[in-house]
């Protein structure tokens, strides 16, 4: 029987002029360099167990917009990538040096969220093809007892309440060696994950309740900085440029006056930058919680101005996020246009790449219909397609266009492994 070969790599319509593509010949021609460079911090500051990265393609600049520590959407990876996850993950745990056989999985607490759920059974799957044992406890504060959960997929999830005793963490009849969080703890650190002499993964530290996307992305600025240097370009090509300002509080209008006043010192920067490369485009600022995960708590402004002139239902959308948590501290980032499109309604389109460990494992491209270049497409009614980086992203083809597809995706892996490096720096402080 002939054996149909099926092409799974994107085709994407990308308005790509100037910058971007000799950005991309550049890294392409400096891989070796990079490379190294890469291994050698590495070794200086191990990566995060895992990670997912957004990022933005303008065409003249390609940047991250945002580092989730505690990812989902495993569901969305292709399926030929899942032999490169489960060699990562082996990676990443022998890297430990701690004798582990058996993981405990807690994840969150969406048990009506099937798409998420369905990315918990993929992750756990690959955990299983590693050579783990592994069981999933869960937070929810009411389970009592185990609960078994049927998804779309027709694979199964049994959740289960966790026991603690002295200062480890268990199941019933299962003590694990590690333990891996893929809950963010926007709400804050349970106590029952407080003070326990198993390893945690990631640290409790790096949930939401605790860290702040300024935070990471000072880091990531360190780190673009030096990675420019290395290979001689400007750092701006592929680092938003972003403040933050004291504590505000939407409903109350309090702290306006200072976001209104940063917005436009960060559009005169953007402006000069744009100048400088000739970028005929309008700058715009996307303002977001300092914390907090899943698209809430953003808006799109391009001038301050319209800080001043919010109505109570915008107030509303950004008083809150995850978990109804308040939003007291905000991030201005610069904003990055997505001139990707999918698919023949020209759908506008981001790139997420995953990793774990410091390996590129796949990725999607977060795809919306009724969204516009300069807005959050992490929101309702968005959609997935898989990035075929197997032949991309490892291994470049020099012979190749700088934007053809596998080449344009090696970029892709470049700078989220930039944003990965900042995350790591996080780990580290």
């Amino acid at each position: 029987m002939a054996i149909q070969n099926i092409d799974t790599t994107p085709h994407l319509t990308t308005a790509l002029h100037g910058q971007l593509e000799r950005l991309e010949s550049h890294l392409l021609s400096h891989q070796a360099d990079i490379e190294r460079w890469l291994r050698l911090q590495w070794q200086n500051t191990p990566a995060p167990f895992y990670a997912s990265v957004d990022l933005r393609n303008a065409g003249f600049k390609l940047a991250p917009i945002d580092t989730n520590l505690f990812p989902a959407g495993f569901n969305n990876l292709s399926p030929s990538m899942l032999p490169l996850c489960v060699q990562a993950i082996q990676s990443a745990i022998e890297r430990l040096n701690v004798s582990a056989y058996r993981i405990l999985l807690i994840p969150e607490n969406h048990t009506r969220n099937l798409y998420y759920l369905e990315s918990v059974a993929t992750l756990r799957d690959m955990l299983q093809k590693a050579g783990y044992e592994v069981r999933i406890g869960s937070l929810l504060p009411d389970l009592q007892q185990s609960q078994k959960l049927t998804l779309p997929s027709n694979k199964t999830l049994l959740l289960e309440p966790l026991i603690r005793e002295n200062d480890c963490i268990s199941v019933k009849g299962f003590k694990p060696c590690i333990v891996l969080l893929n809950n963010d703890l926007s709400s804050g650190q349970p106590t029952i994950l407080q003070g326990l002499q198993q390893k945690i993964l990631p640290p409790l530290h790096l949930g939401w309740s605790n860290r702040l996307k300024s935070s990471h992305f000072a880091h990531y600025t360190q780190v673009a900085q030096e990675f420019s240097k290395e290979i001689e370009i400007d750092s701006w090509l592929i680092d938003p440029l972003f403040k933050n300002c004291g504590k505000i509080n939407f409903m109350k209008k309090e702290g306006y006056e200072c976001l209104a006043d940063n917005v436009e010192v960060l559009l005169n920067g953007i402006r000069s930058k744009y100048k400088e490369y000739n970028v005929a485009h309008k700058p715009f600022v996307i303002i977001k919680a300092d914390s907090g995960s899943y698209g809430m708590g953003v808006m799109t402004v391009h001038s301050g101005e319209d800080i001043l002139a919010l109505n109570r239902k915008q107030r509303t959308r950004m008083s809150s996020t995850k978990e109804g948590q308040a939003v007291q501290q905000v991030i201005l980032q610069e904003g990055v246009y997505t001139f990707e499109t999918w698919g023949a309604n020209n759908a506008v389109a981001e790139p997420v790449v995953y990793m774990i460990d410091h390996s590129v494992v796949g990725g999607f491209y977060r795809v919306h219909t009724t969204r516009g270049v300069n807005e959050n497409l992490n929101s309702p009614g968005m959609r997935f397609e898989p990035l075929a980086f197997a032949n991309s992203c490892i291994t470049p083809e020099l012979e190749q266009a700088p934007d053809a597809e596998p080449n344009r995706f090696y970029a892709y892996g470049v700078i989220a492994r930039l944003a990965l490096l900042a995350a790591a720096r996080e780990i580290n402080d």
